[in-house]
């Protein structure tokens, strides 16, 4: 996988994980929010539906309270209470039934097969004591008790909330109760409710999460063309500067070899061929011959130490057979005879380890940077310090010439060629240049990593 790959995935996968992060929360979030409301809405109804059996209840009491006060309790007054409670009913399932303290079922308008049976024992669907519960409830001073019965309308067992209350003269329980399907069925749309909105919450979050999953990877699917351009335009600018700077260097050589070598020769042709014309022309020219040959010997040397040279400057010896520091300091030794300038080479740590492409990087900016130093600077004094350590070489050419603008010359394309082609050397190779310059002079500090392949 590419580096820019890599940036685009791990720039998409924390997106990715926020966003699952902040869809679990909101989920989670949401549930809570639905069962606080469901248990808010239940105990509402429930306290509503409570309140409207005591209602009930209390309805019940007052329409037989005349009788029931009369202390009187015969059969026909029994049987006169209970015919106005069967027939008080509200909706297609509120009705009042009546027990005696035994569990028989005295009054049931909705079943009146039950009437007369003894229900003590009776249990419902989830193995309830129904009756037996109901009576604790009345001789407790009356209250509510859940439980499950039949449905008039529907003939389904349903779960009911049944308020029931002691008539102790009588000997009665008496009592109604509200069906709770309703309630059920009631909750459970709040249910459904809830989970569709947390279902369409995550269906605009997953949506959300690709559409920015997508514009992050078009983003980086443009950045990477757009770099992919601007990689284009810096390699061909390269290439052209590295073109440009090999034809420099074979003017340069070019004008070596014609003005000095070239001359050299011609001269040193003509001479011998003099000398040749004179051992021809008799005994007594013999001894100018000899002189001339011994000239043109001094001047072959001349041509060999001008060889030596170029080929120096092309590729010096030393740096392979002795490594970065000798060349160097040959190299300030060569200067110091070559401009007559002061300078001074100092070399500290180790720089055995480092690779034959960095040793000849360093070397270039120093060439470059006393080349600059000659050209421009009007410097008295020259320091070369090479420093090596665990972490990095540095190379440190320092001058107390004239200084320069650095962000002028950075600027103008046509200026600056040497210290661009400093920067664009120690970059390949993971290198930086930095360069900063006063009028008390002007510092150029080259740093490259120790953990360079070899």
């Amino acid at each position: 996988m590419k580096l820019r790959q890599k940036i685009i995935f791990l720039a998409i996968v924390p997106l990715i994980l926020a966003l699952c992060a902040i869809a679990l929360a909101v989920r989670h979030q949401a549930i809570s929010l639905g069962q606080q409301q469901r248990a808010t809405i239940q105990a509402a109804y429930l306290a509503s539906k409570e309140a409207e059996l005591k209602h009930y209840v209390a309805l019940a009491t007052r329409s037989i309270a005349h009788l029931y006060d009369s202390g009187r309790n015969d059969p026909a007054t029994l049987d006169e209470a209970k015919a106005i409670l069967g027939k008080l009913s509200y909706g297609d399932d509120g009705y009042f039934f009546i027990y005696d303290m035994q569990g028989k079922s005295l009054m049931h308008p909705r079943q009146p097969e039950l009437v007369g049976q003894d229900l003590w024992d009776m249990k419902d669907a989830n193995g309830s004591l129904t009756i037996q519960h109901l009576i604790e409830r009345a001789r407790s001073g009356g209250g509510f008790e859940r439980y499950l019965w039949e449905k008039p309308s529907s003939h389904h067992v349903a779960p009911k909330l049944g308020y029931v209350v002691a008539l102790p003269n009588w000997g009665w329980m008496l009592g109604t109760g509200i069906y709770l399907d309703d309630v059920d069925e009631a909750l459970n749309q709040i249910d459904a409710q809830v989970s569709g909105n947390i279902r369409n919450t995550m269906w605009w979050i997953t949506a959300i999460a690709i559409l920015s999953a997508l514009a992050v990877g078009v983003s980086g699917l443009v950045l990477n063309i757009s770099e992919h351009r601007v990689a284009d335009a810096k390699l061909k600018v390269l290439a052209q500067r590295v073109v440009r700077s090999q034809e420099e260097e074979r003017a340069r050589l070019s004008r070596d070899l014609h003005d000095g070598i070239s001359q050299w020769l011609v001269s040193i042709k003509l001479q011998i061929e003099a000398a040749i014309a004179k051992l021809d022309s008799g005994p007594q020219q013999i001894a100018a011959a000899r002189a001339t040959f011994e000239r043109t010997a001094g001047q072959l040397n001349d041509v060999l130490g001008e060889v030596r040279r170029i080929s120096h400057d092309l590729r010096p010896a030393i740096l392979d057979d002795l490594g970065l520091a000798a060349a160097l300091e040959h190299l300030t030794h060569e200067w110091l005879e070559h401009a007559g300038i002061p300078i001074a080479f100092k070399h500290t740590g180790s720089t055995d380890g480092m690779p034959a492409v960095a040793n000849t990087v360093l070397f270039r900016i120093a060439q470059e940077a006393l080349t600059n130093i000659a050209r421009h600077s009007q410097a008295t004094q020259i320091n070369v310090l090479l420093q090596g350590d665990a972490q990095a070489i540095t190379l440190t050419v320092q001058d107390n010439g004239v200084g320069f603008d650095v962000d002028q010359i950075d600027g103008n394309p046509k200026r600056g060629i040497g210290l661009r082609n400093m920067v664009e050397r120690l970059e390949a190779i993971g290198g930086t240049l930095r360069v900063s310059s006063t009028a008390a002079g002007t510092t150029v500090l080259a740093t490259i990593p120790n953990n360079l392949p070899q």
